[in-house]
């Protein structure tokens, strides 16, 4: 239980610090960026701190209602193509997978569990799955996964982050997404 009580002190910390009105998250506060993977994080994360949570924890109204502002913004970011981009809000920038595999599972876990509209969010969800599927190569690497990367204030820096093939940053998402579909 203190570990529980503990992952969900820390969620509401970086829903406090972290997320903007918008609902997504700044890479960090002194970068204004939203950086795919960085808000994958919280999606992943929230969706499985959500899972564990009991439905009378004093902090799991303050994750669900800063998930569901995450999963909204999320929506509006999507690309046509069922991806989302390296820098979320920008779409000049890239596709990226690992970023478009934690939503995509933060999606599909939200609407199993009823804590999204289902109408709304599966097909998102759908959209997303079967593009994200096509960046799988004949050896079942994904590929356009962002290189780790640490924080900088420039918009450039996002965009020039070099681009791995089956890198786990990417591969595990993907996993995710499948076993999620499969609960």
């Amino acid at each position: 239980q203190k570990y529980v009580d503990r992952a969900a002190l820390e969620m509401v910390a970086y829903l406090d610090e972290l997320q903007q009105p918008n609902g997504l998250f700044y890479h960090a506060p002194d970068v204004p960026f939203f950086w795919g993977r960085g808000d994958g994080w919280m999606a992943a994360g929230m969706s499985e701190l959500l899972r564990s949570l009991p439905e009378n924890h004093p902090h799991r109204a303050r994750i669900m209602t800063g998930y569901r502002k995450m999963m909204a913004a999320l929506l509006q970011h999507q690309g046509a193509d069922g991806m989302w981009r390296q820098l979320i809000d920008k779409p000049e920038s890239w596709p990226e997978t690992s970023s478009t595999g934690m939503f995509t599972f933060a999606m599909i876990t939200g609407v199993k569990h009823g804590w999204l509209d289902a109408k709304t969010y599966g097909p998102a969800a759908r959209k997303a799955w079967l593009a994200l599927v096509t960046y799988l190569d004949a050896n079942a690497d994904i590929r356009e996964v962002c290189e780790g990367t640490n924080k900088r204030n420039s918009y450039q820096y996002y965009l020039d982050r070099k681009r791995h093939v089956g890198d786990m940053h990417g591969q595990a998402p993907v996993l995710w997404c499948a076993t999620a579909l499969l609960r």
